[in-house]
C-alpha cells in the first residue's frame, strides 16, 4: 500500500486569529497545550500523565512501543473496536462500560478510545501509555505510519463483504452515542474531547489515506453530535434567560431571590457550556473541515458536504449562514459524481424547510446558475436530483426560477433516462398545476390541455410515449382518464385541430402505458412485473377494454377522414381484452360497428401508414383464439374480394389502354389494398401475381410508367414470391418441386422486370425495384460456395449484378444533392433520404454477408469508405468484419482489388491529389485489419503479394506505370510481422530485380524494414499522466468548471487540486458554455464568499481539478426517432 502519497495541504498556513471559530481549548489545571487547528500535527502536545512532557526521537518511540504493551494489556482488548465491526452488540452498553473505565482512570480510557481510532484505520499499531506521555502528536503518527498494514490497499471503511457492510454506520452511531453519554460533564472536562480533537486533527493530516479517511469521518461526526448538543444548550439557554426576565420582572412581593439568582447561576453554566462547545467546534472545523473539504480523496469530501448539511440543519442559528453555505455552493464544481451529489442532497434538505428560505436568500443568487447547468451533469443520478432541487427552490421561492431557468428544465421529459425524465415531469407538472391555481375549477380538463400545448410546443411529436412515461407517477389520474379525454373529442364544439391530435397522441400512448405496464423502448427496465402490478395491469386493460369498446367506433368515424388522428386511434384495439367481445350480444354489434369503421377507412385512404394500421387491426381479430373470429374474416373476405374484383375490372381498361383517371385511381387504391394485406395475410389464392407483372410489363414496354401503380404492384409480386416459398419450403413432395420451378421462372421474369427499374427516372419505383432484388434474391439466390436452403436455387447473371452495383454507386454513394436537385427539403426529408440510402446499402452488403454475392463485389463499396465514412462508414465496417469471418484472404485480396481498380482509374490531371486519397483509404483499411498481428499474417501475405504482382505489370514491355502502387501498398506494411517482412522482401527484390534502385521499391523496401516487430504489441499503452502540483495562490475568485463538456485536461484523477491560475486560464479561455439557459456562468460566480470581505480573505478559495475522461460529456439523450437502439442491428438482421 502506498502509505505516503502526497495529498493537499496548503491550508497550513492560512491566518485563523480573528475567527469566530478560532481554535481555543481551554488548558487543564495539567497545563494542556494546543495552538490553532490549523497548524501542523507538532502543535499540539498530549496531556502528560506524569505530569512532565519531554520530546523523544521515533527512535526511541519504537524502543518504548514493545515494553509498553506488555505493561498493559488492557489497552489491546479492543472491545470497542469488535462491538462496532460485529455489529452484533448493542454500542450503548459498550460505551456506559467504557465511561466507568474513564472515570476510574482517565488516561487509560483516553488511550483505549485513541486506539479505536487506529484499530479502525486499519493500522496494527497500539498507542501505548509511554508514548502518549512522552511523544508529540507528530512522533506518535510516525511510529503508528511505519507499523501500518503495507500488505493490502484496503482499510475497513472502503472493505467491502458481509462484516464490513454496516461498518461505517457503527463506527458513526458509536460517535453519536459517545458524545450523547458525555454531554452532561465530560463533554466540558478540557481533557478527553480537546486530546481526542487534537489527535484527530494530526491524523486527518497525515500522508496515509486510511488515516485521513477514518479520522475525518470520526471527526465530521463529532462535530455533528456536537452541533446538535449546542443547539440543544442554545436553547436551555435561551429558555433560562426568558425564565430570569419573567421573575426580575414580577412585583417585590412575588420576587424570588433565590430563584433569580439559581437561574442566573444556571444561565452562566449554561454560557461556559456554549463557550466550551464553540471551543471544540472550532478546533473542529479550522482544524479538520477546512483542509479536508478539498482533499484528494473524493470519498472524504463527500464525508464533509454530508456532515456539513447535518451543522446547517441542526444548528440553523450558528451555521445557516453565507460564511459557511460558501463551501457547499464551492464543492458543486467538484469534479467527483459522489460529491456533487452529496451537495445538492444536502441542499434537498435545507430548501425543504420553509424558515430556512430567507437565509439561503443570497446563496440562491449566487450559485442557482450553477445549480441550473446541473440538470445536464454527466452522472444521471447528480442531474435527477438537481431536478428535484430546482422544483424545491421553484415551490418554496417566489421568484425563484425565471422562465428561461424554467424552460431549461422541460426538455429534458424526452430524456431516455427514465429518472432525469420523471424528475422532469415532476417539475413540468407542478408548473403546469401552478398556472391552475385559482383559475379554473375543471382541473383534469385544464391539465390536459396545457398538457396537449406543451406537446405541440415542444416540438417532439414523434416522442408522446415519452412525455406521457415521463409525468405518469405525478399525473397518471389525468392521463387515465378516459372518459374526460374521449368526451372532449366527442363534444360537438370541439378543440382545434391540433389540440385534438395532440389530445388522442397522449391519450394512445396512455392506453399503452397502462395496458402493457411498461415504459417506452428505450426506457425499458429489464424487470419482470411483480404479481401486485400484474393485477394493476389487468384492471386497467379490463377498464381500458369496457371504455373504449363502444366509444371507439364513434371516434373512427369522427376522425376518419383524417389520417394522423385515424391511425393513432386504430392503435387501440391491440390492447384491448379482445375475448369480451363475444361474451354478449351488445358486444357483437360493438364489433361490427368496429369492422364496418375499419373496412370503410380502408376504402377512404391511400396512405401507407393508414392501411397499414387497418390490416393489423383486421388480422388481430381474424385470431384463431377468439370465438368471434369467424365473424371478422368474413368482413375481411369481403372486403378483398370486392378490391380484387375492382382491381381486376380497372386493369382490364388500363391493359387495353382505354383508362382514364377514374380508372387509373380506383386500381392504385384496390392495389395498394392488396399489397399491404399481402405483406400479412396469404393471397396466393387470388393469384395477384399475373396482374402484376402483366401491368409492370406493359409499364416497362411501353414506358408509360404510372408510379403509383407500379410501387404497389412490386409489393404484391414480392410478396406473393414469398408466401410460395414458405409453403415449398414446409413440403417436400414432387408437386411442391414442380411448383418451385414454376417460382422459379416466376421469379426468374420479375427479376427481369425489376433490373429494367432500376434506370427508371421515378425515384420511387427505382428504391422500391432494388428493395424487392434485394428481398427476393435473399431468399432465392444461389449461393456462390455451398448448397444453401431449397429454395436458394435462382442464379444471378453478370448483368444484374452489374446494374445492382451500378445503382449503389449512382443512387447511395451519388450526390444526394443532385439527385434531389430543386427540391427544398428540410431536416427531416434528408434524413429520411440518408435513412433509405443506408438500408438499401445494407440490403446489398448482406447479399455479400449471406454469399449471394462473391466477396469481390464489396470493392464498389470500398471504395468509398473514407468519403462517406460518416454516413454509411459503420455498415462498411461491419461489411468488412464479415468478410473476414468468411474467409480472411479473400477478404484481404478484396481490399487490395479494390486499390487497385481505384489506382487503375486515376487521370493524368489530378493524379497526385487522388493518388493522397488512395493512400488515405488505404491507411483507413489497414486499421480494420486485427489488433493480434499473428491473426492477421496470412490476409496481409496474400494482399501484399496481389499488390506487388500488380505493380510488377507491364514491366516486360518496359511499362512502369503501375509502379508507384508500391507507395499505397506500403501503407499497410507497419502491420507485418519479421517473417512475413523478410520473405515479402526477398520476394520484391526477385520480382523487381531489374529495378531495384527504383525510388517506389525502395521506398516500399523500407516500409518492410523499418519498424519491425518480432510479435505483436501485447497492449496499447496507457496515456501518460501530468501531475500540476498545488500552489497557494490569492485569488478570490473559484475556477468554474462545466461538468456537461468535456475539458481538455490531462490531470490525473486522484492528483492534488491544480494551481487555481493555470486552471482559471484553461476554463475561461478555451471552456465552452455548459448550460442551455445561460450565456455565462461565470458571471455570478466571481466571489467564493458568501459572507463578509474580512472572512474570504483569510481563507482560500477551492481548488478543484477539471474532468481528464470521456465522461465529460452531456450525459442526457433524447430518444432516437428511428425507433431502435442499435440501428445497424437493424439493418443486418
Amino acid at each position: 500500500m502506498d502509505e505516503s502519497e502526497p495529498y493537499s495541504s496548503e491550508d497550513d498556513d492560512i491566518s485563523l486569529t480573528g475567527s469566530d471559530f478560532e481554535f481555543q481549548l481551554k488548558t487543564s489545571k495539567r497545563k494542556l497545550t494546543s495552538t490553532q487547528g490549523a497548524a501542523s500535527p507538532k502543535r499540539v502536545r498530549h496531556p502528560s500523565v506524569s505530569g512532565s512532557s519531554q520530546s523523544q526521537t521515533p527512535e526511541d518511540s519504537r524502543d518504548l512501543g514493545p515494553r509498553g504493551a506488555q505493561k498493559d494489556e488492557r489497552v489491546t482488548a479492543s472491545h470497542l473496536y469488535e462491538a462496532v465491526r460485529s455489529g452484533r452488540s448493542a454500542l450503548l452498553p459498550v460505551i456506559d462500560d467504557w465511561l466507568e473505565e474513564y472515570r476510574s482512570d482517565r488516561e487509560a480510557g483516553l488511550l483505549e478510545l485513541i486506539n479505536f481510532v487506529v484499530q479502525c484505520s486499519g493500522c496494527k499499531g497500539v498507542v501505548t501509555r509511554e508514548m502518549f506521555s512522552c511523544l508529540q502528536n507528530a512522533d506518535i503518527i510516525s511510529h503508528l505510519t511505519k507499523e501500518f498494514n503495507e500488505d493490502s490497499v484496503s482499510y475497513p471503511l472502503v472493505s467491502v463483504g458481509s462484516q464490513w457492510r454496516h461498518f461505517r454506520e457503527g463506527v458513526s452511531e458509536f460517535v453519536s452515542l459517545l458524545v450523547r453519554g458525555c454531554r452532561n460533564s465530560l463533554l466540558y472536562d478540557d481533557f478527553l474531547f480537546s486530546a481526542f480533537i487534537a489527535l484527530l486533527t494530526g491524523l486527518a493530516d497525515s500522508q496515509v489515506r486510511a488515516f485521513r479517511h477514518t479520522s475525518t469521518l470520526i471527526a465530521m461526526r463529532l462535530m455533528s453530535s456536537i452541533v446538535s448538543v449546542a443547539a440543544e444548550v442554545n436553547t436551555q439557554a435561551l429558555v433560562t434567560r426568558r425564565r430570569c426576565e419573567l421573575e426580575k420582572n414580577k412585583p417585590i412581593e412575588h420576587k424570588a431571590i433565590d430563584r433569580i439568582e439559581e437561574l442566573e447561576h444556571y444561565y452562566r453554566e449554561l454560557l461556559e457550556h456554549q463557550e466550551d462547545l464553540r471551543s471544540l467546534m472550532n478546533g473542529i472545523f479550522k482544524g479538520v473541515f477546512v483542509h479536508r473539504y478539498r482533499d484528494r480523496v473524493p470519498e472524504i469530501r463527500a464525508v464533509c458536504m454530508e456532515e456539513m448539511g447535518v451543522w446547517l440543519r441542526e444548528n440553523p442559528v450558528s451555521f445557516l449562514n453565507d460564511e459557511h453555505l460558501k463551501y457547499v455552493g464551492w464543492m458543486l464544481h467538484d469534479k467527483q459524481a459522489a460529491v456533487r451529489l452529496r451537495c445538492v442532497l444536502t441542499l434537498q434538505k435545507l430548501y425543504v424547510e420553509k424558515e430556512f428560505i430567507s437565509r439561503l436568500e443570497l446563496f440562491t443568487s449566487r450559485f442557482k446558475e450553477r445549480i441550473v447547468c446541473m440538470i445536464l451533469d454527466k452522472d444521471s443520478d447528480v442531474a435527477v436530483e438537481t431536478v428535484k432541487l430546482l422544483l424545491l427552490i421553484k415551490q418554496q421561492t417566489d421568484d425563484g426560477l425565471t422562465e428561461e431557468e424554467c424552460a431549461a428544465v422541460y426538455p429534458l421529459v424526452f430524456a431516455t433516462h427514465r429518472g432525469l425524465a420523471c424528475a422532469a415531469g415532476g417539475f413540468l407538472y407542478h408548473t403546469l398545476c401552478s398556472v391552475l391555481d385559482g383559475r379554473s375549477d375543471r382541473r383534469s380538463v385544464s391539465v390536459l390541455r396545457l398538457l396537449a400545448h406543451f406537446f405541440i410546443e415542444s416540438e417532439y411529436h414523434e416522442h408522446a410515449a415519452y412525455l406521457v412515461d415521463s409525468l405518469w407517477d405525478v399525473a397518471g389520474v389525468e392521463l387515465k382518464d378516459w372518459e374526460l379525454m374521449t368526451s372532449l373529442l366527442l363534444q360537438e364544439s370541439g378543440v382545434e385541430d391540433k389540440l385534438e391530435s395532440a389530445l388522442i397522441d397522449i391519450m394512445m400512448c396512455a392506453v399503452r402505458q397502462a395496458a402493457e405496464a411498461t415504459p417506452p423502448s428505450t426506457r425499458t427496465q429489464k424487470k419482470n412485473l411483480t404479481a401486485r402490478e400484474k393485477r394493476i395491469q389487468a384492471q386497467e386493460r379490463r377498464r381500458i377494454t369496457n371504455h373504449f369498446i363502444p366509444v371507439l367506433p364513434q371516434l373512427l368515424a369522427k376522425f376518419s377522414a383524417d389520417v394522423g388522428k385515424v391511425s393513432c386511434l386504430l392503435r387501440a384495439p391491440l390492447y384491448f381484452q379482445l375475448e369480451v367481445y363475444g361474451s354478449s350480444g351488445r358486444l357483437e354489434k360493438c364489433l361490427d360497428l368496429l369492422l364496418c369503421q375499419v373496412c370503410d377507412i380502408m376504402l377512404k385512404h391511400r396512405e401507407e401508414c393508414v392501411l397499414e394500421a387497418c390490416v393489423r387491426v383486421l388480422c388481430t381479430l381474424c385470431g384463431d383464439c377468439y370465438s368471434f373470429c369467424g365473424r371478422a374474416e368474413r368482413a375481411v373476405d369481403q372486403l378483398l374480394d370486392s378490391t380484387v374484383e375492382k382491381f381486376t375490372s380497372n386493369l382490364a381498361e388500363i391493359l387495353q389502354g382505354s383508362a382514364d383517371e377514374d380508372d387509373l385511381y380506383g386500381a392504385a387504391s384496390s392495389l395498394n389494398i392488396l399489397a399491404v394485406f399481402s405483406s400479412a395475410r396469404d393471397l396466393t389464392a387470388r393469384d395477384l401475381f399475373e396482374f402484376c407483372f402483366q401491368l409492370l410489363k406493359m409499364g416497362i414496354e411501353t414506358r408509360d410508367i404510372n408510379e403509383k401503380l407500379m410501387v404497389p404492384a412490386l409489393k404484391c409480386s414480392v410478396f406473393h414470391l414469398f408466401w410460395k416459398g414458405t409453403k415449398i419450403k414446409q413440403h417436400t413432395s414432387a408437386r411442391d418441386k414442380a411448383e418451385l420451378k414454376r417460382v422459379m421462372k416466376a421469379l426468374h421474369s420479375f427479376c427481369v422486370v425489376c433490373q429494367s427499374c432500376l434506370s427508371v427516372a421515378q425515384s420511387h419505383i427505382r428504391n422500391q425495384a432494388f428493395a424487392c432484388l434485394c428481398d427476393v434474391l435473399l431468399v432465392f439466390g444461389k449461393l456462390c460456395e455451398g448448397d444453401g436452403s431449397p429454395l436458394q436455387r435462382f442464379s444471378l447473371d453478370d448483368s444484374l449484378k452489374a446494374e445492382m452495383a451500378s445503382f449503389i454507386i449512382d443512387y447511395v454513394f451519388g450526390d444526394p444533392d443532385e439527385d434531389l436537385a430543386g427540391e427544398e427539403e428540410g431536416e427531416e426529408m434528408k434524413m429520411a433520404a440518408l435513412l433509405q440510402r443506408r438500408n438499401q446499402l445494407a440490403g446489398y452488403c448482406k447479399l455479400i454477408i449471406y454469399g449471394v454475392l462473391e466477396l469481390r463485389a464489396a470493392t464498389d463499396i470500398l471504395k468509398y469508405y473514407n468519403k462517406f465514412y460518416r454516413d454509411f462508414g459503420d455498415i462498411i465496417k461491419e461489411t468488412l468484419s464479415k468478410s473476414k469471418m468468411i474467409s480472411s484472404v479473400e477478404s484481404a485480396r478484396t481490399v487490395c482489388l479494390c486499390l487497385q481498380q481505384l489506382f487503375s482509374g486515376l487521370e493524368e490531371d489530378g493524379r497526385d491529389e487522388e493518388l493522397t486519397e488512395i493512400r488515405l483509404l488505404a491507411k483507413k483499411l489497414a486499421m480494420n485489419f486485427s489488433i493480434n498481428l499473428r491473426l492477421s499474417r496470412k490476409p496481409l501475405l496474400a494482399l501484399h503479394q496481389d499488390g506487388i504482382r500488380f505493380a510488377s505489370q507491364g514491366l516486360d514491355e518496359g511499362d512502369l506505370t503501375n509502379l508507384s502502387f508500391l507507395e499505397i501498398l506500403s501503407e499497410f506494411s507497419f502491420k507485418l510481422l519479421q517473417p512475413e517482412r523478410k520473405q515479402l522482401s526477398l520476394y520484391l527484390r526477385r520480382v523487381f530485380a531489374s529495378l531495384i534502385s527504383s525510388e517506389f521499391v525502395r521506398m516500399y523496401e523500407r516500409s518492410l524494414t523499418s519498424g519491425s516487430k518480432d510479435t505483436p504489441a501485447a497492449e496499447t499503452p496507457s496515456r501518460k499522466r501530468r501531475r500540476t502540483h498545488s500552489l497557494i495562490s490569492g485569488l478570490e475568485t473559484p475556477a468554474v468548471m462545466s461538468h456537461t463538456r468535456r475539458v481538455d485536461m490531462e490531470d490525473d484523477e486522484d492528483d492534488d487540486f491544480t494551481d487555481r491560475s493555470v486552471l482559471r486560464k484553461s476554463v475561461v479561455h478555451s471552456r465552452p458554455q455548459s448550460s442551455p439557459v445561460s450565456q455565462s456562468i461565470r458571471s455570478h460566480l466571481r466571489t467564493l464568499s458568501l459572507g463578509h470581505e474580512d472572512a474570504s480573505e483569510d481563507e482560500e478559495e477551492p481548488e478543484i481539478e477539471d474532468y481528464d475522461d470521456e465522461d465529460s460529456e452531456l450525459g442526457i439523450t433524447l430518444p432516437s426517432t428511428h425507433g431502435s437502439a442499435s440501428f445497424l442491428e437493424d439493418l443486418f438482421q
